[in-house]
């Protein structure tokens, strides 16, 4: 027989290690299943069937049956043997992938061949996988193992699944970014970053900002639409935290993010801009940080001799300082999401609150081409200003290891806001608490003392900035009015600057302005997957 019609089913019984199995490939389904069939016919599936979606299917390969022992046993009764092997994706506790692989012995030559055509035509289908990429290694990243990683780990796997690389192993700061406005970029299917969150932050700024160019969009304003890259972003983790890979994938492990890149999964995130004076300082994909988390990493850059350490010893004195600061903190709430920073509804793989605010983003836009954007000037903005030992800011969970629920548990990667922690002046004891409650499954914002709202932009400016610094302030202050009205005397004591720690860099800048660009990139992930019991419950 010839090439299976594409809706057509097909199944056979053939051999898995040495047990006789009914095989079924259902195109329809783009499901490939086999159970043990030890009867005559082929039967119906047991509980104990295997499955597997084409699309986690990496490779089919010729297997070579030199060698193997079939001359005995059960496989005496096929005279020449034929065997095809299916590289697949295997999952492994706490959202791990594995490359796994299965051999189907087929009696019969022409069978061998159809099934072998028939997988085959299935994975060209395919079209989201990568075929050539240009992958950026930071070999100081971490504890120094990122070229180690992507030669033992990540390489063999591209080499399976016939991708082509090109690698530039980066030898200075800005390497990365300064490659991808200089390189023809078009040529790529994607980028991968080995490396941690810096290697990360420097590829997106490198990659956000040549499609910008190449569009003749001004970063520097902040008003500004940025154009959305159509190249992925990968991220093969091999840095200290790992913080967006472990929020995007669930995992910070080199092989699960290999194979999310082969199989071509595409996960959008939003992106914000973080402008002074109508300059653009950086982009910010998970925190952004004032008061304690800006003083945390102010402090660590000055102990890089520590090593990893110095973020331990950093954080120990910056919590004993205890240090608050006085500033104004202007926001516009996200009215377009669904839901809020409080309900319990993490962001997971195929994210309906990241689905409908995608549509409402093409809505705007759709508006904006017939000049129809308007709305923006009648929403109103809150501003509330007092003394704070944190000011945080998360576009996603900020998961990580040591914080499993992250800063902000239900902030969504591609809801087109921002979840804005404010965390009021308080008690050292009470400011640890709140702390503790990051590393379990408590409400971390069920205090007093901590705000959290989610928001499309907001602004700061600190106490004694506002002198000097009124440019941000002043357009707060035309929109608003009355900027203290809640706090008239609470905050009129003058304190010292903190700085931002904005995706683990200092900005030297207290006065921001903030900008939420919903899914302007893409990574090669899909979201942290629910677990087989989370989803029989639901």
């Amino acid at each position: 027989p010839g090439a299976m019609g594409a809706a057509e089913p097909l199944r056979s019984v053939l051999w898995v290690k040495q047990q006789r199995c009914a095989v079924s490939l259902d195109p329809a389904r783009a499901l490939l299943r086999w159970w043990r069939s030890p009867g005559p016919g082929a039967g119906d599936p047991g509980a104990d069937a295997c499955a597997v979606p084409i699309s986690e299917i990496i490779t089919v390969e010729e297997t070579d049956i030199n060698g193997k022992q079939y001359t005995s046993g059960k496989w005496q009764k096929m005279e020449k043997p034929y065997a095809f092997t299916v590289h697949r994706v295997r999952r492994a506790r706490r959202h791990r992938w594995r490359w796994a692989q299965v051999t189907f012995w087929c009696p019969e030559e022409q069978l061998y061949h159809l099934w072998l055509q028939t997988l085959r035509e299935l994975l060209e289908t395919l079209t989201s996988r990568p075929k050539h990429l240009l992958v950026f290694i930071n070999p100081l990243g971490g504890k120094g193992q990122g070229k180690r990683i992507y030669e033992k780990k990540v390489a063999p796997l591209f080499t399976l699944a016939s991708i082509t690389t090109e690698i530039v192993v980066t030898e200075r700061a800005n390497h990365a970014k300064e490659s991808l406005y200089e390189l023809d970029i078009d040529k790529y299917d994607g980028i991968v970053c080995v490396g941690g969150d810096g290697m990360f932050s420097e590829v997106l700024h490198g990659l956000v900002g040549r499609t910008q160019r190449d569009a003749g969009v001004d970063q520097n304003q902040p008003r500004a639409t940025l154009v959305p890259s159509p190249l992925r972003i990968g991220i093969i983790p091999a840095g200290s935290t790992d913080c967006v890979c472990y929020s995007t994938v669930g995992t910070n492990d080199a092989e699960t993010s290999a194979l999310h890149i082969i199989v071509g999964d595409s996960l959008c995130m939003d992106v914000s801009a973080v402008h002074h004076n109508s300059t653009l300082l950086r982009y910010s994909v998970s925190l952004l940080g004032y008061g304690f988390y800006g003083d945390i990493i102010r402090d660590s850059e000055k102990k890089r001799w520590m090593g990893l350490a110095r973020y331990d010893f950093s954080g120990l004195k910056t919590f004993f300082s205890h240090h608050c600061y006085e500033g104004t903190v202007s926001f516009l709430p996200a009215q377009h999401t669904v839901g809020s920073p409080r309900d319990r509804k993490p962001c997971r793989a195929g994210c309906p609150v990241c689905r409908q605010s995608r549509q409402q983003l093409e809505e705007e836009q759709q508006r904006a081409r017939y000049g129809l954007d308007g709305t923006e000037e009648v929403e109103e903005w809150k501003v509330l200003c007092g003394q704070f030992l944190a000011i945080n800011a998360a576009n996603m969970s900020c998961a990580c290891p040591r914080s499993p629920q992250g800063l902000s548990p239900a902030a969504h990667l591609g809801d087109g806001s921002s979840d804005l922690i404010l965390i009021r002046k308080c008690s050292r004891f009470n400011f640890l608490r709140f702390l503790v409650r990051h590393t379990n499954q408590g409400d971390q914002f069920d205090f007093t003392f901590v705000e959290v709202y989610r928001v499309k932009k907001f602004q700061f400016v600190s106490k004694p900035a506002e002198d000097e610094d009124s440019s941000v302030l002043g357009r707060g202050k035309k929109r608003l009015g009355q900027l203290c009205s809640e706090h008239p005397t609470a905050c009129c004591c003058r304190a010292s600057s903190s700085s931002w720690n904005c995706d683990g860099e200092v900005l030297s800048s207290p006065a921001i302005e903030v900008r939420v660009h919903c899914q302007l990139v893409r990574l090669f992930a899909r979201g942290i997957e629910e677990s087989p019991k989370q989803e029989s419950r639901g």
